[in-house]
């Protein structure tokens, strides 16, 4: 099945990609912020796009690319499948010494994402799943919460997204909120039942969530974009209008109150 074969591949380089993040860890790495309110970026990132690149494309000659961290190419449009990468999901956290960064790998055919992987190699955790197949925490089969209150939920999210003009009547839910830098393990959280929700009501790029949106619709969670939207990839514009995932009995309770 190419899905399975295309997963396999992907985890070999996310875990490639660990031991290359594992050498620059919590060491003097140069780091320089890349403008326009683009936030961080390091050497390790650079480094490790450079790697993924070239083994993946050399075992897949006939799929696009698109990464945080190369300059976008329009033939990618063209491509039925295409990589979608964020090398370092989680920059300013690897860059701080914390251990919750992960690396994202995606794979999608017109517009759908087929498999994905986030692994965090400084926790040693490899999220993965297939359009499908279910999806796994090394190895192991995870559910989402069964939560469906939203008063009192677990909800990952920044302080920005409780905003009270982003919710219905100027009234955010009462939550329990918590925060991950990357977004892609704030969707794998959420795949795995850690936490009941998160959302991100802020512009979120591709490479950000491809992988995480799979591993948690997979997981059997729902996620949708901040305007009631299945997400679809490889834009043109590679931006969607952010992202909210949940169990499925706290999803509706959550989305009717934006």
């Amino acid at each position: 099945m190419p899905e399975d074969e295309d997963l396999a591949l992907i985890t070999e380089a996310a875990l490639a990609a660990g031991e290359i993040a594992a050498r620059h860890f919590r060491s003097d790495i140069e780091t320089w912020d890349k403008g326009g309110g683009q936030g961080p970026v390091s050497e390790a990132d650079l480094e490790i796009d450079a790697f993924l690149r070239s083994m993946l494309l050399e075992r897949r000659p006939d799929y696009g690319w698109l990464s945080e961290e190369t300059e976008d190419e329009p033939t990618r449009l063209s491509r039925r499948r295409v990589f979608i990468v964020d090398p370092i999901d989680g920059t300013r956290a690897f860059i701080a010494g914390q251990p919750t960064f992960s690396h994202s790998i995606a794979i999608a055919e017109e517009g759908e994402v087929v498999a994905g992987v986030v692994h965090l190699p400084m926790k040693s955790r490899t999220f993965a799943a297939t359009r499908g197949g279910g999806a796994t925490l090394n190895g192991a089969a995870i559910a989402p919460s069964s939560r469906v209150e939203v008063e009192g939920a677990r909800v990952l999210c920044t302080s920005a997204s409780m905003a009270p003009p982003l919710w219905r009547d100027d009234t955010p839910p009462v939550v329990d909120r918590h925060f991950r830098s990357s977004l892609a393990y704030r969707l794998c959280l959420v795949a795995q039942g850690r936490f009941d929700a998160m959302l991100t009501l802020r512009d979120a790029w591709e490479w950000d969530v491809a992988a995480g949106d799979l591993i948690a619709r997979e997981a059997g969670a729902l996620v949708e974009t901040a305007r009631h939207q299945r997400a679809r990839y490889n834009n043109p514009r590679p931006l969607l209008p952010g992202m909210v995932a949940a169990g499925p009995g706290l999803m509706p309770g959550l989305m009717a109150r934006l």
